[in-house]
């Protein structure tokens, strides 16, 4: 049975979410806003460095991580998603509301 891990996004004046299937290694973006969704889809469509942090505030390495490879590659590419985007995402907004009312 596949799990679908989903998180609350928002871009402009816009809310949505963004689906992620581990199983089939594919993220669906739900987003009103087409310059949010294209811009969030060409995100997740390509692979980051990024500084991974360890043990200490001063302990990081360089990690290529491809965003759809797994669900913690996924969350950890969304930390980074505002930075090269402007999307937000809303990890605390509760995504099931937001699903049956994606407007604010």
């Amino acid at each position: 049975m596949a799990t679908t891990f989903s998180v609350a996004i928002s871009y402009n004046n816009a809310l949505g979410w963004i689906d992620y299937d581990a199983d089939a290694r594919k993220a669906e973006v739900h987003l009103a806003d087409a310059e949010g969704k294209e811009l969030t889809e060409a995100y997740l469509g390509k692979t980051h460095e990024i500084n991974i942090p360890h043990a200490t505030l001063m302990d990081f390495t360089h990690e290529t991580i491809d965003p759809l490879a797994d669900e913690e590659s996924f969350k950890l590419a969304l930390t980074r998603l505002w930075n090269e985007t402007k999307v937000h995402v809303d990890w605390s907004r509760p995504v099931d509301y937001v699903k049956q009312h994606p407007h604010y």
